[in-house]
């Protein structure tokens, strides 16, 4: 998450993009604009000091921030905000309207010392599809009192997209079925990502409760589950699991 938002030669590649691209939502898709910071173990610390300072900067001066920020195990900090199309990004003037009001001197020394914590930042596309997700009670990235997340990433040929599509909501119709209790978000790639992937986030409270809950899913589907999960694999290029935490203290001066 930098004052520069997304390079100049991001900048550049994007705008170029957006005359041959199309980038339509209807009521079962929402767009994410992801900023991946990979950081340096030894420099976590500071990483999120900065951060921190930095939001309460925007929070001081009025500034609207609308992200969720989550941390993977693998030190992958990802700041992920909602975008209603392609040009919400290049149009994007948080930081710009944050170095008008503190000074770009002050929020270039930000950045610096952000600079120096990792050495890999990428920004991407990805789309929540709704039709996909299952959350019984309404679709939330945020459910109360479970920030811990499991993030399974379903890697696939671009030629099988429809094929695992189809799949997915059979998936689906067998949590429904079934009543289960494990609720899920399912998310697709998009501009920017490497590789085609369906990601699957599962929220809990803790790594304790998240297999406790796979382990009743299990027993409540039993063979029908089986049959079902092994065509799912079957139909992958490779597949990923991460665990993480939703971080919302790295808002805190937001609230």
């Amino acid at each position: 998450m930098r004052t520069r938002v997304i390079s100049r030669m991001g900048l550049t590649i994007l705008s170029a993009f957006f005359c041959f691209m199309a980038f339509a939502q209807d009521s079962n898709t929402q767009a994410y604009w992801v900023h991946e910071d990979v950081v340096k173990p030894s420099m976590s610390t500071e990483y999120e000091k900065v951060c921190k300072e930095l939001t309460g900067a925007l929070s001081e001066h009025g500034i609207d921030f609308p992200t969720i920020v989550t941390q993977t195990m693998d030190n992958r900090y990802l700041w992920v905000t909602p975008i209603s199309e392609m040009s919400d990004i290049q149009n994007n003037t948080t930081f710009n309207d944050l170095s008008e009001k503190m000074g770009a001197d002050a929020m270039g020394a930000l950045f610096d010392r952000m600079d120096k914590c990792y050495e890999i930042e990428q920004d991407y596309v990805i789309h929540m599809r709704k039709d996909l997700s299952y959350m019984p009670g309404g679709i939330t990235q945020t459910p109360e009192g479970k920030n811990y997340r499991k993030f399974y990433y379903l890697h696939y040929n671009p030629s099988d997209r429809e094929a695992l599509n189809d799949h997915l909501k059979a998936v689906k119709d067998l949590f429904e079925s079934k009543g289960s209790k494990v609720h899920y978000r399912v998310y697709q790639s998009g501009f920017g990502t490497r590789g085609a992937f369906f990601m699957v986030a599962v929220a809990s409270s803790s790594a304790g409760e998240d297999a406790q809950m796979g382990d009743e899913n299990r027993q409540l589907f039993g063979e029908d589950g089986k049959v079902v999960m092994d065509k799912l694999f079957g139909m992958l290029r490779k597949y990923e699991e991460f665990s993480g935490y939703m971080r919302p203290d790295m808002l805190a001066a937001m609230d």
